[in-house]
């Protein structure tokens, strides 16, 4: 068991982290529109530099708590939990932070909630408050987000009945439900994998982007990843059906979640299934899941053709920017083509993303976790669009079933640089704010030279 002095430490020095986060949430985060500064303000501006400060305390406290993990003697899962409920603390009462998607799936609920049809209309349809919190880009664009999430949202809807901070907080609450799925699927998908149950939870759910995005942002793709996680458990545990309706249910909320079916597929006939037999089960559950969840939301099937919801024009994906340049210098020397350029290379980077996901299938088949992580890591990357939180999609998988410590190191330190990559409004960056939020880390990184320095003190003394 881990020293419990080194565990408290990093207990203190992650919650200071999310404190400041919190703290400085209150003036620079993705507040209600009423309640926005200019970038320029004052209090905007430290609350900037103060939320970079604590986003350096967290990741620094992230990767010390791994050092622990990694140590001859590792804190428990349980251990872990804790440490993470203490870290969460302070954002469950934050404004939304580094995302003000929180208020589309609000406005989408409430659309829902007065039976729109939310697949045909944007928020600008509803009209109101609510869709006055909708960035301008979604204000007349339809929901990618399957029944399952839908029907979520229009009750949260009911429930508060329009009012934004209770909608924000029960968003919260959902998110934090999808983020306990995912922990207790963990351990379980670990040991299945032949991995260290506590390195899957330091990686998979103490993930600073799992704090920033999943609780403090509280993005649906904590539902997802829960009902995903809880899915594969099921099949694991000879529960093939359920896992199927699980994963359903998750690829419900959204898409790229389906790629889950094939893992329980894999897993039947693992199981000693025939695989037509495997494959028949799962294609039953699925349909029969699909059909009975669609009825229940009443939302119809027209989320099916909202899955080519338009990309961001400052999406940053790699099949955008090769669009966008390529667009850009045929547009330069006058040719026809330069719109198609975009979508084109979005075709492309799918085409792509369904060869490498072939490929992976056709060697990890054996290890179907593992290769789901990957699948969906693909998607992700090679997609139209990217965020932050996408990247936990595969991270989540590849968490619990990463063959080698290398490979969690890898993946730990696009983390570390995925979580420094968003401000916390969530809008884009001018130089201005990005010299505040450099100078909010430098502080930090500063104040734990310092620190560590302080405690290499007595140490140093003793030797002399």
């Amino acid at each position: 068991m881990a020293s419990p002095v080194d565990l408290r430490r990093c207990q203190v020095l992650g919650l200071a982290g999310t404190a400041f986060l919190a703290l400085g949430g209150e003036t620079a985060g993705a507040l209600p529109v009423r309640d926005l500064l200019a970038p320029a303000n004052v209090h905007a501006a430290l609350g900037l530099v103060g939320a970079y400060f604590g986003l350096v305390l967290l990741i620094a406290a992230w990767v010390l708590l791994g050092r622990l993990v990694r140590g001859a003697e590792p804190p428990t899962p349980r251990d872990l939990l804790l440490v993470f409920a203490v870290w969460a603390a302070p954002l469950l009462l934050a404004p939304p932070l580094f995302s003000r998607d929180v208020y589309s799936y609000l406005a989408q609920g409430a659309m829902v909630d007065a039976h729109m049809d939310v697949y045909a209309h944007g928020p600008a349809q509803l009209g109101g408050p609510l869709a006055d919190e909708v960035a301008p880009l979604w204000q007349h664009t339809g929901a990618p987000y399957g029944p399952v999430f839908l029907a979520v949202a229009s009750g949260l809807s009911g429930l508060t009945r329009g009012e934004i901070p209770a909608g924000l907080f029960g968003m919260r609450v959902v998110a934090l439900l999808g983020v306990a799925l995912m922990a207790a699927a963990l351990p379980r998908l670990a040991r299945h994998s032949g991995a260290d149950p506590a390195a899957a939870l330091w990686l998979g759910a103490l993930n600073p982007l799992v704090l920033l995005h999943l609780v403090a942002g509280a993005h649906n793709d904590a539902i997802m990843l829960g009902l995903l996680g809880a899915g594969l458990v099921a099949a694991l545990g000879r529960w093939p059906v359920l896992g199927a309706v699980l994963v359903t249910l998750a690829a419900l909320v959204k898409a790229p979640a389906v790629l889950g079916l094939a893992a329980v597929v894999v897993l039947q006939v693992r199981a000693g299934r025939h695989p037509a037999q495997a494959v028949c089960t799962t294609v039953l559950a699925t349909a029969a899941t699909t059909v009975a969840a669609t009825a229940v939301a009443g939302t119809g099937y027209g989320w099916i053709g909202a899955l080519d919801t338009p990309v961001s024009p400052h999406n940053w994906a790699l099949s955008s920017l090769l669009g966008r340049a390529t667009g850009a210098v045929l547009a330069r020397f006058g040719s026809d083509l330069a719109p198609l350029a975009l979508p084109a290379w979005h075709v492309f980077g799918l085409a792509i993303t369904a060869v490498v996901v072939a490929a992976i299938w056709s060697r990890l088949r054996p290890r179907p976790v593992y290769a789901l992580g990957l699948s969906l890591a693909a998607v992700a990357a090679f997609g139209p669009a990217i965020r932050p939180w996408y990247a936990l999609w595969g991270l989540f998988l590849i968490a619990a079933a990463a063959p080698t410590t290398s490979v969690r190191q890898r993946v730990a330190a696009v983390t570390g640089v995925l979580a420094l990559a968003t401000l916390p409004s969530g809008g884009p960056a001018d130089s201005g704010q990005l010299m505040l939020a450099v100078s909010g880390g430098a502080l930090a990184v500063v104040v734990l030279w310092q620190a560590h320095q302080a405690a290499q003190a007595p140490a140093l003394e003793r030797t002399a």
